[in-house]
């Protein structure tokens, strides 16, 4: 299974920290629409990301909700038929809810750096290091602390959990309530 390192933290000033990441990298902006919708899993989360073009992808993650950098493991699913996947897996599982964003993707090395805009939530950023087979946690951790402290992320702006998280605790899951099976 696939894994990365990866942080979350709120941004106060979106536009200060889009140029330290620019300073830093070696592509981007992409701009990328984004819709995901929550399912039930018994083990880990299980979400469909739904893209701007039409396709999407079927996403099961598993990490720790803790703040800092973190081991996240994953395995990923594309599909060009989100609206049917969708619909198959609310019958299935049942929906708890959708996050929409707006991302912006820069790349630092083969960290992936994510300027989010979440509706209902604000600003944040997200690096994921995606580490190789062979490579240790370690080595990601430190990739991760030394990306975060180049652009002046500093631990209390680290966030827990998935934005989900994030918006079922404010009391909203944008398109359906927490259980829904809609």
């Amino acid at each position: 299974m696939a894994s990365n390192v990866e942080i979350k933290a709120r941004v106060d000033d979106r536009a200060a920290l889009i140029a330290r990441v620019q300073a830093i990298a070696t592509s981007g902006p992409t701009e990328i629409a984004q819709v995901d919708t929550f399912f039930h899993a018994t083990h880990g989360r299980l979400k469909l990301r739904e893209f701007g073009d039409g396709t999407g992808v079927l996403v099961f993650y598993d990490r720790p909700d803790a703040t800092g950098p973190k081991e996240s493991f994953y395995v990923l699913s594309q599909t060009n038929e989100p609206d049917t996947l969708r619909d198959a897996l609310t019958r299935a599982h049942g929906q708890l809810g959708r996050v929409v964003k707006q991302r912006t993707l820069y790349l630092v090395g083969r960290t992936r750096v994510h300027v989010d805009r979440v509706d209902g939530l604000g600003d944040f950023m997200e690096l994921e290091v995606v580490l190789r087979e062979d490579e240790s946690l370690e080595a990601g951790m430190e990739e991760a602390a030394r990306i975060m402290a180049t652009l002046g992320i500093a631990q209390e702006q680290l966030v827990k959990g998935a934005y989900f998280d994030l918006l079922v605790a404010q009391g909203s899951t944008f398109g359906c309530a927490v259980g829904a099976m809609t």
